[in-house]
């Protein structure tokens, strides 16, 4: 059962306030603040920039990295976006930070480890995997970066085309690109799980 609107909406309308509650307490220098802060948003933000990155160390470090500088920069919060669209910004940033602080590591093992994947992944039937999820995960780990994080923030996190903009600082219509160009190459790279399950409904009538 969907949730109503209206509920839906007075929810997320709390949450802000309360987050900005939060970030007006650290703006203030409240630790325990900064605390609450780190546990409500420590975990979207691991599991958005596990995926993006493939985990490794480079996750925590980015999580770290992400809420020192809110730490120091949250005076600085003018309101123009949500809590959560501006520190996702950030940790967009720190990730990309760390990913470059890695470039030598990631150019050693990153190309080789891709490609293993792509190919135990290619040689795997839909059945063989757990559900249509991890299938999807798959598809999703082979984009390039930018389309990856695109679908990432807009379909695990709930950001729009505006916010996700504004996280990785780009026009609004290349965020429309890089989705379209997503999904375009997620039917491409996943077509035998369309395939399979039309045959199973064809089969079935």
């Amino acid at each position: 059962m969907s949730i109503p609107p209206s509920i839906a909406d007075t929810a997320s309308e709390r949450s802000e306030e309360r987050d900005l509650e939060l970030l007006r307490s650290v703006a203030s220098r409240d630790q325990r603040a900064l605390e609450q802060l780190y546990r409500l948003y420590r975990r979207p933000l691991t599991q958005f920039l596990w995926r993006l990155q493939g985990g490794g160390g480079s996750v925590d470090e980015a999580i770290n990295d992400t809420f020192w500088v809110v730490w120091r920069q949250a005076h600085r919060f003018r309101g123009d976006s949500r809590v959560s669209t501006w520190i996702t910004g950030i940790a967009w940033r720190c990730a990309m930070s760390a990913l470059r602080r890695n470039t030598h590591e990631r150019t050693a093992s990153g190309p080789a480890a891709e490609a293993q994947m792509l190919l135990a992944t290619a040689e795997m039937a839909p059945q063989e995997l757990e559900d249509r999820d991890q299938w999807l995960a798959h598809g999703l780990a082979s984009l390039p970066l930018e389309q990856r994080a695109t679908l990432e923030l807009a379909y695990f996190l709930g950001h729009s085309c505006v916010e996700i903009a504004q996280i990785m600082e780009c026009p609004v219509n290349t965020v429309k690109a890089r989705m379209f160009q997503a999904r375009l190459k997620l039917r491409n790279l996943l077509p035998t799980l369309d395939g399979s399950t039309g045959q199973t409904q064809s089969g079935g009538s």
